[in-house]
């Protein structure tokens, strides 16, 4: 008979097997494959650069500039309570339009440094080395709609002057001329994002340099708008230098500046976000503001006894 032997003992229990992961969505497994890029992918949010800090501690010297101006701005009480909305202004003053200045300082006095203000600007200007991002600083972003729209949608407020170069160079004898050049981007970004929108209506600030001529054509000819997206070649009088081109600074005149903020327009009531690709319905809005903005210039204007002067 064979011998038996006693059975081996079982081995000692080992640790339990991890469970079989759930499964995941689409939407998480996309997110937990791009967690590694977004590390070093990820940009700061538009209008992030925005400063307070860094604005009250430049806003003396821009409290200086504005004063030069004597400036008076009138109608804060007609701004909504916060944003977001848009605040559309006629450009004026060539190369170095005082406008802006005179409306933010009064803007500071009035609601503060710490509420979200920002401008759109041209990118040639937000271009030139140390000029950039000090404007980021102050509020500047690129002119473009994803930008604007961002910081409508995150509840900030906009300050944009649609004629950009175009009306900024108009001549000396259209300086009392609202004159946007048929340019309606504000228009269909008021419609999408279905904010306010505040006209800005500014009087004495193209007294601040002579423009003799907008020079469209010449910048055509030169290819301005193709490399530098820049419409204009203007030809402008004004101190130090006398007769110049519109690149070269001058030394701005004293011209009293008065700004006006007027009603709200609040295009929502009427019109959806969809309208924003109607061209009747925005060619009606915009008719709509520019004829108030103007009957407010023509007023404003007719205010002032003298060019310059006021």
């Amino acid at each position: 008979m064979a011998e038996r032997r006693p059975p081996s003992p079982a081995p000692p229990p080992g640790p339990a097997p991890a469970p079989a992961p759930a499964p995941r969505t689409a939407a998480a497994a996309a997110a937990a494959s791009g967690a590694a890029d977004d590390t070093t992918t990820a940009r700061p949010p538009v209008g992030g650069a925005r400063d307070p800090a860094f604005l009250r501690s430049v806003r003396p010297v821009l409290e200086l500039y504005a004063a030069y101006f004597r400036p008076e701005v009138r109608g804060f009480g007609r701004l909504p309570a916060r944003g977001p909305f848009l605040v559309v202004g006629n450009h004026s003053g060539g190369q170095m339009p005082p406008d802006l200045p005179v409306l933010l300082t009064a803007w500071w006095r009035e609601r503060g440094a710490d509420e979200p203000v920002h401008a759109l600007f041209h990118s040639f200007l937000l271009g030139f080395p140390g000029v950039g991002p000090a404007l980021a600083r102050a509020g500047a972003i690129e002119a473009g709609r994803e930008a604007a729209e961002a910081i409508l949608r995150g509840g900030g407020i906009l300050i944009d002057y649609p004629g950009g170069d175009y009306e900024v160079f108009r001549p000396w004898r259209d300086r009392n001329r609202i004159d946007f050049g048929d340019r309606m981007g504000v228009i269909r970004l008021a419609l999408r994002t279905g904010v306010p929108v505040v006209p800005a209506v500014s009087v004495g600030s193209h007294e601040t340099l002579v423009v003799l001529a907008r020079g469209a054509r010449l910048a055509k000819l030169l290819g301005f708008d193709r490399m530098f997206r820049i419409k204009v070649a203007p030809l402008v009088l004004g101190p130090p230098f006398g007769l110049v081109p519109g690149g070269i600074p001058t030394w701005p005149l004293p011209a009293k500046i008065t700004v006006e903020l007027g009603e709200p327009f609040d295009w929502s009531s009427r019109y959806g976000p969809h309208t924003a690709d109607d061209d009747v319905i925005v060619r009606r809005c915009y008719r709509e503001l520019v004829a108030t903005m103007q009957a407010t210039l023509d007023r404003l204007a007719a205010e002032r006894r003298f060019p310059i002067i006021g």
